[in-house]
């Protein structure tokens, strides 16, 4: 019999940055173009199975508005992973990045914060007009101890090995000894049952 346990990563950012949209071709291998702001919060989860073991994984998409920041303690609270996102086609989404790490500093318990995993998300690489280059990105997570992704919700590049990389770094955060290798291990994925939603968001 499987072993499960759950995580919980959360993703956060400026509105339209693509946040709903990565959970979405993460866990439906499904895009659309239409935005909708989400409204409050918006989680999907998928069961991921790595060796003998069942991993329920809830992805959690914040609103981007400051109307919504009041429900930010709730939202964080008993997070494993945090990916910050912002757009590629937008420097004032990158600019943004500062508060929402700070905000994040805040929520995460000080014992945590040397090893939470944090990583910043580039998105929307598949467009053009591009205002923030990899190198600043870079330099700007190297900056703030997180690492460095870019991805395109659309063509759905990058998107496997960014939650790949948080559930590693999950599992290698939490020193369970009973797990195998980080480098062994086989990634499994399909939605599970019951995949819930409280609100549509892009």
């Amino acid at each position: 019999m499987f072993r499960r346990s759950h995580l919980k990563i959360l993703l956060i950012g400026n509105s339209g940055v693509g946040k709903s949209a990565l959970m979405n071709q993460y866990v439906n291998n499904r895009f659309s173009s239409r935005f909708r702001a989400t409204i409050g919060a918006d989680f999907l989860s998928k069961e991921v199975h790595i060796d003998g073991r069942t991993l329920i994984v809830q992805i959690w998409d914040t609103a981007g508005t400051e109307r919504f920041q009041a429900l930010g303690t709730a939202l964080y609270r008993g997070s494993d992973c945090c990916l910050l996102v912002f757009d590629v086609t937008s420097l004032y989404s990158f600019q943004a990045l500062e508060k929402w790490h700070k905000q994040l500093l805040l929520q995460i318990e000080p014992e945590e914060e040397p090893t939470f995993p944090i990583a910043i998300i580039g998105n929307k690489t598949d467009l053009e007009n591009r205002e923030v280059s990899s190198e600043e990105a870079e330099m700007w997570s190297r900056l703030h101890d997180a690492t460095y992704f870019e991805t395109s919700a659309k063509t759905a590049a990058n998107v496997q090995e960014v939650f790949e990389w948080a559930i590693r770094a999950v599992l290698k955060n939490r020193r369970v000894p009973e797990e195998p290798e980080l480098n062994s291990v086989h990634l499994e994925t399909k939605p599970s049952e019951g995949t819930h939603r409280e609100r549509c968001g892009c």
